[in-house]
């Protein structure tokens, strides 16, 4: 998924107002209609004012949202910079354009969800019209649910597209417009290539044809998803552990309640600053567990009730967080890293007896091919994203480093934090009845495979070319040790490698099982570096695998200092 502009030449500004206007003129919503009118009103004057309205709209107009491989994101507002209904309804008209050619017959159904953000129904709405108005039938999921329902109901009800109107974790500003096909996974090239083609072809607004609002389904499909999910556990398994929860005030609250009713776990300790969806996201600065602040009140919680972990989401409830309790004060809880979390849930599943693929993106953890082959199953490693995860044939679990999760392929072949956080809850449980704690699994994982170390190296630069830089200079000069570990090999990814497609990154084989990758972020202004030891941990050593864990923690520091030195990140900005 990608926000970044098309490239344009610079505007004349008797020629940016004349745009802008036109693109008022079609506007069918009255907010963002009046916004513009005032900024081209504005920007007709003279003074500092005009001045600055003149560059808003320059920004505004210096290109087009970009209809990647998930579809659109970016800000809310006017002009073909922002997510609006103008650009929405473009958006569905070319999707509806390409299935009709690529031979959905019509009367073929698309599914439609949205989540809780500000005109997420909206949107909704306006494509279920686009879509009836070319001939398909709109079924529109009944309330704001998570993005895991809408994958599940892509092939539960035979549909040959879903879209989900939402910005998954990004700040309250922002929404997007995720597409699937009939597999239910995301789109890969190139069907985004060929959407984007038909987008970029539709005419005035008012010349597509606009039907009614579709079929409003019922709680069925709801219910249909939180059985297939329930049907995960063991009924007879243990029940009793103690957790607290939050959605980050989005979607996932009420069906993962329906969940954990389904199976019988207790409800929760809920976060109530964070049960119910707000837009405004307020407790957070930014909706992502991953983000510094973001689980302080989960954490608080946790700390209060004495619980055995914390299970959280992100607003659209694809992704899933968990936190532990520790032995250390003065932080008695922690999060856990998306690659341990991975770990845990690959492990459980193939201590269960999951057979099939076990895949992971190139940016995670290496340890879950360690897993897959203890357990005799095969291994794949992926691009980032579930848009290739989810594709995997045979896919038995999946996972990116990013909290994404997909335990139950055939009920979403996407990331799903509804049900990650179910298994998580079940393996804690049957951990706890033992008297052991996910830790300690974690522990006894680390004995068996060797201590998996993983941190990130990310910087962000206002200038893109500054990235194109520091990645040819480091495809010029390779290192030959980072770290102090030798580079035993490097793999430009931008040539076909292990069966890939091609993509723009570098991986570094290091010498003891080692690894960094090193790509430009697919949807932000970031140069991110993934890096990863293993250190093998001595049975016969008191304490081994913390003193494994104190060995990894200096090799990766080594490692980030020796990355930024040969990256030139000191011209970057951080």
């Amino acid at each position: 998924m990608t926000d970044q502009p098309t490239a344009v030449a610079p505007q004349h500004p008797d020629d940016l107002l004349d745009r802008a206007r036109r693109w008022a003129a079609e506007d069918p919503d009255a907010e963002t209609r009046a916004e513009l009118e005032a900024l081209t009103d504005a920007a007709a004057r003279d003074g500092d004012a005009a001045e600055a309205a003149r560059a808003d709209l320059a920004d505004r107009f210096s290109g087009t949202l970009e209809f990647g491989t998930a579809g659109l994101r970016g800000a809310l507002g006017a002009g073909p910079m922002r997510m609006n209904r103008v650009v929405v309804t473009r958006a569905a008209a070319g999707l509806a354009a390409y299935l009709r050619d690529t031979g959905s017959a019509p009367g073929s159904s698309v599914v439609i969800g949205y989540d809780a953000r500000r005109n997420s129904d909206v949107f909704a709405r306006d494509t279920a019209e686009v879509m009836t108005g070319a001939g398909f039938r709109a079924l529109v999921l009944p309330e704001p649910l998570p993005t895991p329902v809408l994958a599940f109901a892509i092939r539960h009800l035979g549909a040959v597209a879903g879209v989900m109107v939402t910005a998954s974790h990004n700040p309250p500003q922002d929404n997007g417009y995720k597409v699937y096909l009939g597999d239910g996974s995301q789109i890969v090239p190139p069907a985004d290539a060929g959407i984007a083609e038909r987008i970029a072809a539709v005419g005035p607004l008012a010349d597509v044809p606009r039907g009614d609002a579709g079929e409003r389904l019922d709680d069925s499909v709801v219910g249909a998803y939180v059985d297939a999910v329930a049907s995960l556990l063991d009924p007879a398994g243990p029940r009793e552990v103690v957790s607290v929860y939050t959605p980050l005030h989005g979607v996932g609250g009420a069906i993962q309640r329906r969940v954990l009713e389904a199976t019988g776990f207790t409800r929760p300790h809920a976060v109530d600053e964070q049960a119910e969806p707000d837009p405004d996201f307020p407790t957070v600065a930014f909706p992502n567990p991953e983000e510094p602040g973001a689980m302080d009140l989960a954490l608080a919680l946790a700390e209060q009730q004495r619980a055995d972990l914390i299970v959280a989401h992100d607003p659209d409830a694809d992704r899933c967080a968990v936190g532990v309790p520790t032995p250390d004060s003065p932080h008695p809880w922690r999060m856990l890293r998306g690659d341990e979390l991975g770990a845990l849930l690959g492990d459980h599943l193939a201590r269960s007896g999951r057979e099939g693929v076990y895949a992971a993106s190139i940016v995670s953890s290496s340890l879950l091919g360690r897993i897959a082959a203890d357990a005799g199953q095969p291994y794949e490693q992926t691009l980032t994203g579930f848009k290739w995860i989810g594709r995997v044939p045979g896919l038995a679990f999946g996972y990116e480093e990013a909290l994404g999760y997909c335990v139950a392929p055939h009920v979403a072949a996407d990331k799903d934090g509804i049900s990650a956080g179910l298994l998580v809850l079940d393996l804690a449980a049957r951990l706890k009845a033992d008297g052991l704690t996910l830790l300690d699994r974690l522990d006894e994982i680390a004995r068996r495979h060797g201590l998996h170390a993983t941190d990130q190296l990310s910087v962000r630069v206002s200038d893109l070319s500054l990235i194109g830089a520091a990645m040819a200079r480091l495809r010029a000069t390779p290192p030959d040790a980072l770290g102090g570990l030798a580079v035993e090999r490097v793999d430009d990814l931008t040539r076909p490698s292990d069966g890939l497609p091609p993509t723009d990154g570098l991986r570094f084989a290091l010498a003891d099982g080692a690894r960094v990758v090193v790509r430009p972020s697919g949807t932000e202004p970031k140069l991110k570096c993934y890096l990863e030891v293993v250190v093998a941990v001595e049975a016969d050593v008191e304490d081994g695998v913390e003193a494994a864990r104190i060995s990894a923690a200096g090799r990766l520091d080594a490692i980030r200092g020796d990355l930024a030195g040969s990256l030139g990140l000191e011209t970057l900005t951080p």
